[in-house]
């Protein structure tokens, strides 16, 4: 009897699952076959994406060695490619070097690529901040003060990631201006800071040397 049961709770069952089945079974498979294409297409664009990454990995460095050997032109040419139609992060590597490769034949020009990049609100404040400070680096030697230091003081407070150059341009600005005073300020914060690389403390050992003189007066 047992057997006979079971045999007819096993019947009832299937019929159960064949009338499901009847009812869902094309949209599963239909589910099923989307399932597998998505799948399919999301590793055929990862794959692409990482093979568009090496190449422009490449071509940026091929820029690079082009721009040591003095070829700049030809790195420029790269570099302006790459800034249009590499991949986001190869992207914005060639529109920062780019801008620096115009800035050392024209200081101008290489400042106001530096501006755009500043601009861009698709860079993380990070970058952003990083391109004013390099505009700012190029214009220290013909931009007002006030508009410097407008545009560096945010970026030398605690904590910030490029805060030991933006104190050294802040110095550097004052000191143009005889404005020892400011420039001994911006100095000790450098050396005060636990964290400034070494090249800048033994740089800013000579600042102070040169604060503590004071003026130069010619007799």
């Amino acid at each position: 009897m047992t057997d006979i049961f079971r045999e007819i709770e096993d019947d009832l069952r299937r019929d159960k699952y064949a009338k499901l089945f009847s009812r869902f079974g094309p949209a599963l498979i239909i589910l099923a076959v989307i399932f597998v294409i998505a799948v399919a297409g999301w590793r055929y664009w990862t794959y692409q994406q990482s093979q568009s990454a090496q190449a422009a990995g490449g071509r940026f460095e091929q820029a690079l060695d082009l721009a040591r050997d003095g070829k700049e032109s030809e790195a420029e040419a790269i570099l302006k490619d790459l800034a249009a139609t590499a991949p986001v992060g190869y992207r914005d590597l060639a529109r920062f070097r780019l801008a620096g490769e115009v800035g050392k034949r024209d200081a101008a020009a290489g400042a106001e690529a530096y501006d755009a990049l500043a601009n861009d609100t698709s860079l993380s404040s990070s970058l952003r901040d990083l391109a004013t400070l390099r505009a700012a680096i190029l214009r220290i030697d013909t931009a007002n003060r006030q508009d410097l230091e407008q545009k560096l003081t945010p970026l030398a407070a605690p904590g910030k990631p490029w805060r030991h150059t933006a104190r050294e341009m802040l110095g550097l600005a004052a000191l143009k201006a005889n404005d020892y005073e400011a420039a001994g300020r911006w100095f000790d914060e450098i050396a005060s800071d636990t964290e400034v690389p070494s090249g800048l403390r033994q740089r800013v050992d000579l600042y102070l040397a040169l604060v503590r003189g004071g003026p130069v007066t010619v007799q």
